[in-house]
């Protein structure tokens, strides 16, 4: 390469993830998981933080749950997957908690959201049962 060609990169940030942080989404079903967090907040019907999905889920209320794979320390959020499998609870993990927390229409970022189905919205119904199929499959099962 001689030194009058240009050259431009593009440097592609990557967050740093949990090794535990599994399934982890592609960044199709990430995408369509923080759309969906984000017409479920318009809706208000989502579950933000780990205080208020604990108590979603010890009230048995079902719906996917979305976790953020870059929160330090894991331990915060590292017993909600077990919740999940016990409670049939689908779960899904994307790579930044920042951009969880901007679909989320909050200002701080959030480890863990709730979406749950709506059952008055067509098409917010529809958005729901494909991403909850998408995440059911896949799922690791023991």
């Amino acid at each position: 390469m001689s030194d009058t060609e240009e050259t431009t990169q593009t440097l592609q940030v990557v967050p740093v993830v949990s090794p535990i942080a599994v399934p982890m989404a592609n960044e199709k079903l990430a995408t369509r998981a923080l759309k969906l967090v984000r017409k479920g907040s318009k809706a208000r019907r989502c579950r933000r933080g780990v205080k208020e999905v604990i108590r979603a889920l010890r009230k048995q209320e079902k719906g996917i749950m979305v976790l953020a794979g870059n929160v330090t320390p894991i331990d915060v959020l590292a017993h909600i997957p077990i919740l999940c499998e016990e409670a049939g609870i689908p779960y899904i993990f994307v790579p930044s908690k920042e951009e969880l927390g901007a679909a989320s229409a909050t200002k701080r970022p959030t480890s863990v959201v709730m979406i749950l189905p709506e059952p008055n919205n067509d098409t917010y119904t529809e958005s729901y049962k494909k991403l909850h199929s998408a995440v059911n499959k896949e799922q690791i099962t023991y």
